[in-house]
């Protein structure tokens, strides 16, 4: 399968399993993904050490809510796709209007969807 541009995808979530399942279904579509990582220091981290395209992230991690680290990646044009089981979609759209938001649980098909969106936009 032709990888598109390796586009590259890092994912933050603190459910191992579905970190892990995030990360399956996003290489499985051709990306290249980094990750998952289950607290803010690790992504931030990773996010310093090689810019990824676009980031999935859950919006609260093992050490804290994750905005900090999506408005430093939007700053720097990194696509944020936010993923959340406690936030409703409008409570992330009221500070971040532009931002995509999965639900969770999330079918992998919808996840592949955005990423794909984000890629476009890229």
């Amino acid at each position: 399968m032709g990888q598109p541009q390796q586009i590259r995808v890092l994912v933050a979530e603190d459910e191992m399993i579905v970190g892990h399942d995030l990360c399956d279904t996003v290489s499985e579509a051709g990306y290249m993904v980094e990750g998952p990582f289950d607290d803010l220091s690790s992504a931030m981290l990773a996010f310093q050490k090689s810019k990824p395209d676009i980031a999935i992230l859950d919006v609260q991690l093992g050490d804290g809510i994750v905005y900090p680290l999506a408005e430093q990646m939007m700053a720097e044009n990194v696509k944020v796709i936010f993923h959340s089981g406690q936030l409703t979609p409008k409570e992330v759209a009221s500070r971040f209007p532009d931002v995509e938001m999965l639900t969770k649980p999330c079918p992998p098909a919808e996840v592949i969807h955005s990423v794909r969106r984000a890629a476009r936009h890229h």
